[in-house]
């Protein structure tokens, strides 16, 4: 009776949060670093769950009637991605971002948490998933099913973030050269900056 709303749940869930978005990428970055993995995975499931929770007890509905909410999200989003991205291009430029010892390293685990709280809730696409399409989806279950579904929801946000932060360290021998930190780094930068453009052409719906 449970389990088919709550694998329901899980599989809706994974595939909006698996695919590569700035989040994402700096939960990987955390776990190639090993710095601060378990509070950057415990922020993002943590603030996932409590998203999914709004809005599967419907929120998302009143999200819904706060276009200039989302909007200022998306400007004040925007405006953290760039400068994330500068930061990015700045380390991949100088070779800094690596496991070496150094600034990049002693960041302090509230900036981090700063910096993770950032990505989660100044994505305004976060809540257009979670609260609003997530939420849409439980409502095909009726009573406690729906609550099951959110639960499979919940689980999958838990096991990909896990999954991105404690495996990244598996990819650690690749990072051990400090090239394939400049371009991983490169590579942020062009995708943090395109997703900030990107929010700024096209309003949300």
């Amino acid at each position: 009776m449970y389990f088919a709303p709550a694998l329901a749940g899980f599989i809706a869930s994974a595939g909006l949060i698996v695919a590569i978005g700035s989040q994402n990428a700096f939960v990987l970055r955390q776990g190639l670093l090993q710095r601060n993995v378990g509070l950057v995975v415990a922020t993002c499931a943590l603030g996932d769950i409590a998203l999914i929770s709004c809005g599967v007890a419907g929120v998302g509905a009143l999200v819904r009637e706060w276009p200039a909410l989302l909007g200022a999200l998306r400007f004040g989003g925007a405006l953290f991605l760039t400068v994330y991205g500068v930061m990015a291009a700045k380390r991949a430029w100088r070779g800094s971002g690596g496991l070496a010892p150094g600034v990049e390293g002693e960041k302090s685990g509230w900036l981090v948490l700063l910096a993770c709280l950032a990505f989660t809730f100044l994505n305004p696409h976060v809540y257009l998933d979670t609260m609003i399409l997530l939420g849409s989806l439980s409502t095909r279950y009726p009573g406690g099913t729906q609550w099951a579904f959110a639960v499979g929801a919940c689980i999958a946000s838990v096991t990909w973030f896990s999954t991105l932060g404690y495996g990244s360290r598996l990819l650690l021998p690749v990072f051990r050269n400090p090239m394939a930190w400049r371009a991983l780094d490169a590579l942020v930068a062009v995708f943090m900056i395109s997703l900030a453009l990107l929010l700024l052409a096209h309003p949300l719906n």
